[in-house]
Parts: C-alpha cells; sequence; structure tokens
C-alpha cells in the first residue's frame, strides 16, 4: 500500500493515503513536520509567500505565507485565484477518438412511445402543480402501495412528484422558466412509460394546462381536489385513476436495447481529495466506454466545473457547444453575483475536512467524471438533450437540486460518488453509490454498491474500477441489479431549482 499520492509531475504537493504522524519520513528526504490526516496535502518543496500551490497540474491557490517542504496544506493557506475567463475559450483541441471499448452494447430496457430514451424501471409517477396536495397525495400513494400495487406485478413503484412550487411565487418572471422546465419534464420520464397523471388543488398560479398542456387537462389524466366532495371522495378518486394507469403500465416488457436508448447522469457529493483520484476518474472511465458504446452520459454542478471550464471548452465540438457552455457560465456568475456570493460559497465543512482545500481543487476532482469525451451538447437546468454522447448539463451543485434537474433532463439512473459519505437518492430512477475510499465503504458496507478506494492504495487501476462500474451500471439499468438506494427506499424531496422570486 503506498503511503501518498502525486498526481502530475507539476504538482508540488501530494495527498496521504492514511494519516500519518509529524516525524515519518514520507518518501526518501522528506520528514513531514505536522500530522497530516488522510486525504491532506503536503508540501513536496518549499513553497514562498504568494508561490503557487499546484495539485492535478493547475494552480489551487497561492500561499498566503511562506509553506516549508513537508509541512501540512489545508485551507486556511490558500488565496484563491481568479476565475478563468470564458471569452474566447479554445474549443475541439482535445477531442478523444480512441475511447475504452464498451464490452457490452445492449441493455434490457423499457422502450417508450415517444422515441425518447428508454425506461431502466416500470414506475407510476404521480403529477402535482402544487405542494399544498402533498398530503392527500402522500396518504394516496401508501395506500396504492399496499392496496392495488400488489396486483401488478411488473410494475416497481408508484411515485409522488411532490415540490415546493405551483403557488406565491412569480409565475411569469423570466426565471420562472428553470422550475417550470423541470416539473414539464419530470411529467415526461422515461420512467414512467408515457403514462400521466395529476393531482391539482384547483386554485394554484401553475395550472394544469401550464404544467402538461392543455390537450392532457382531462379527467382521465387530472384529480382537482377542490372538486372533490371530502378527504375519502379525494382518496377515491386518486385510486381509482392510478389502478387505471397501473393497468396499463403493467403491460409493459422489458426488452433488448442498443446503449444508444441509454442516458446516465454522472453526479457526486461529499467529495473529498480522493474524489479525483480515485471514484470520479473511475466514473470517468465507464462513462468513457458508454459512451463508445452509444450511450449518452451527462455530468453537471456550475460551481465545481467553474474553474476547470477551460478544460470542458477544450473537448467540445464545435463553437456553438463552446459558446453555449459559456452562456451558461455567465449566467450563473451573475446569479451568483445578485446573492453576493461567488464559487467559493461552495465548498462544505465535509469537503475540507476530506482534504479540499477550495473550490478549484474541487472543481478539478469533479470534472474527472466526466472521462475523456468529446462534449456534445451543453444544456440549460432541466433541458432534454438531442444528442447522443457526453453532454454537459448547467446545473447547481447542490446534490438534491442537481438530481432533480438531470431527472427532469431524462436521466434513467444516476452514478454519484461520494468521499465523504451521503445516503441520497431518487424514487424515480436508481442511484449507484460509489466512494473515494475504502474506509467509507467499511462504514457504510450497505449504502455503498462500489468502493473506488483500492485506486488510492495502488491495488487497483482506474480501468479495472471502472469496468466493474459500467458492468454495474448495465446490470442496474437491465433491472438485473438494484443498488442500495432502491433496496431500501432512500429517496430524497425534489428541491426543484427556482432562481425566480417568491412573492
Amino acid at each position: 500500500m503506498r503511503d501518498y499520492v502525486k498526481l502530475t509531475e507539476r504538482d508540488n504537493v501530494a495527498v496521504v493515503t492514511h494519516d500519518v504522524s509529524k516525524g515519518v519520513e514520507i518518501m526518501p528526504g522528506l520528514i513531514l513536520l505536522d500530522d497530516i490526516p488522510q486525504a491532506h496535502k503536503f508540501a513536496l518543496v518549499d513553497i514562498p509567500k504568494d508561490g503557487e500551490i499546484i495539485r492535478y497540474g493547475v494552480v489551487l491557490g497561492y500561499a498566503l505565507d511562506a509553506i516549508k517542504r513537508g509541512a501540512w496544506i489545508n485551507e486556511h493557506m490558500l488565496r484563491l485565484p481568479t476565475s478563468p475567463s470564458v471569452d474566447n475559450m479554445k474549443w475541439g483541441i482535445n477531442i478523444r477518438t480512441d475511447l475504452p471499448e464498451a464490452p457490452r452494447k445492449t441493455f434490457m430496457g423499457y422502450r417508450n412511445p415517444d422515441g425518447f430514451y428508454a425506461g431502466t424501471r416500470n414506475i407510476l409517477g404521480i403529477q402535482t402543480t402544487v405542494q399544498c396536495v402533498q398530503g392527500v397525495l402522500d396518504v394516496a400513494v401508501d395506500r396504492i402501495r399496499h392496496e392495488i400495487l400488489p396486483k401488478y406485478p411488473n410494475i416497481d413503484d408508484v411515485v409522488a412528484i411532490n415540490h415546493a412550487y405551483g403557488c406565491g411565487v412569480a409565475i411569469n418572471a423570466p426565471d420562472a422558466k428553470f422550475p417550470i422546465r423541470a416539473l414539464q419534464n419530470i411529467a415526461r420520464h422515461p420512467n414512467f412509460g408515457g403514462q400521466l397523471m395529476v393531482v391539482s388543488l384547483g386554485c394554484e398560479k401553475l395550472t394544469v394546462e401550464r404544467l402538461v398542456g392543455a390537450e392532457n387537462n382531462t379527467p382521465e389524466n387530472v384529480v382537482v381536489l377542490q372538486d372533490c366532495k371530502g378527504f375519502n371522495a379525494m382518496m377515491s378518486a386518486i385510486m381509482e385513476m392510478a389502478e387505471k394507469k397501473l393497468q396499463v403500465l403493467n403491460e409493459r416488457r422489458r426488452e433488448e436495447l442498443p446503449l444508444s436508448e441509454l442516458l446516465v447522469g454522472m453526479q457526486c457529493g461529499g467529495s473529498d481529495a480522493f474524489s479525483g483520484v480515485s471514484a470520479n476518474p473511475s466514473a470517468g472511465y465507464a462513462a468513457d466506454m458508454l459512451v463508445q458504446g452509444g450511450a449518452t452520459v451527462m455530468f453537471s454542478e456550475v460551481t465545481e466545473v467553474r474553474d476547470g471550464v477551460n478544460f470542458i471548452a477544450e473537448r467540445c465540438v464545435s463553437a456553438e457547444v463552446r459558446d453555449k457552455l459559456a452562456d451558461e457560465m455567465r449566467w450563473y456568475d451573475k446569479y451568483l453575483d445578485a446573492g453576493e456570493v461567488d464559487r467559493s460559497a461552495n465548498p462544505t465543512p465535509g469537503n475540507k475536512k476530506g482534504g479540499l482545500s477550495n473550490i478549484v481543487e474541487k472543481a478539478m476532482g469533479s470534472i474527472a467524471k466526466s472521462g475523456t469525451s468529446p462534449i456534445v451538447e451543453v444544456l440549460s437546468p432541466a433541458e432534454r438533450p438531442t444528442k447522443h454522447g457526453m453532454i454537459y448539463a448547467a446545473t447547481p451543485a447542490s446534490d438534491i437540486v442537481c438530481g432533480p434537474c438531470q431527472l427532469a433532463s431524462g436521466i434513467g439512473l444516476q452514478v454519484f460518488m461520494t468521499g465523504r459519505g451521503t445516503p441520497y437518492g431518487l424514487a424515480a430512477a436508481p442511484v449507484i453509490k460509489v466512494c473515494s475510499r475504502n474506509e467509507m465503504k467499511a462504514q457504510w458496507p450497505d449504502v455503498i454498491d462500489i468502493s473506488a478506494g483500492a485506486v488510492v492504495t495502488g491495488e487497483k487501476t482506474i480501468q479495472e474500477v471502472g469496468t466493474e462500474l459500467f458492468n454495474f451500471i448495465l446490470d442496474v439499468a437491465s433491472g438485473i441489479k438494484k443498488p442500495y438506494t432502491e433496496q431500501y427506499g432512500l429517496h430524497n424531496f425534489l428541491c426543484i431549482f427556482n432562481p425566480a422570486p417568491i412573492t
């Protein structure tokens, strides 16, 4: 087992693979001057005040004071560099065509009537127009699961699409397009098989017509609670409609489909300094194999790519894709400015405890989950893709906001990398958990699906873990396996991104 990891020849820091005590000779001739916690950095050379601190071959920041060789480097010792400009970024200069060969080119999925990506699950999704109906719908869904669902063995679940939107909002504000688009697209999610069911209150600003279109506002698709005579009538109306939808969904069957019909989301949360060493690069290798096999892969999180946006631009296949990327970065910069914060507000206490000094270091590790494939399209939050290949979706970095945005874009499943650990999950699509260190897997053996920790210790390669993850992704997509989040029903509330004013 190795004691430290240095990523590039240019780096003047390395991270320790386990807690190491002061006075240890970590490498020939280099004695540690401090106790170094696992995943934290130590200086490989003397770094002067205002000197560059380099990891991933990029400048993470500048030393606030002189740092001696062998000293611990933490978040309190760096000055954040200026964000890279998004003007005139080079594009198309890092287009890789020799992607790793996908060992499997098909999966067992549910073909959808609208011709969009295939489903990986067979779920009745019940949409809501406003948060006010959640209490009633939650009771109804519980009854549906216990009283009706057992009659329909080909259906995986019944899911309420609850959210905090619908009233008390400036519905016509320009930025209201983000939450409205998200909810409109979630209603058409591939795992819902084209069956539309809506529960409305009756007086909300987000009307049924606005959510699903006037053509779908019919008694066959919509229950309006204010039209029901009391609670029992509400229950009866919801359950009767649900059973009719379940009868149709129960006829769906998996069939062998090409990977071109699969859309996979990549996300990370609770990251540490190993995330960019093991978990994210392994996911990136799996992503490259998926793209080589014809699948589409989506990665996201604006603040967690902002400091490496030039590397993404270099992989863009056209000036138009590069320009959309730049536009999304500019919009988010202005969004943060309006809130009187910048991207430095992103790292969490857990990120820092895990060795991440600032958002630059976090971003370098985060981008690794996108692999090396060409970027064929850039999406605004909650947009649906129109291309096949590697896609960047410009969403917030918050797990519980990014997840619904990716759902709205149509992901059939999500791969979630973590270093510190989080039980996050989605009800509408399976979530696979990959951890960056073996200690996390040992701590949560029945929450983490795959550990990439052996990459840190040098016992496995990124290619080995990436291939293991690739096969697990297709097994989950095909319904052969269930990740722990799905087995235990670890589902987060859908926090819909809403930058529009609340009135």
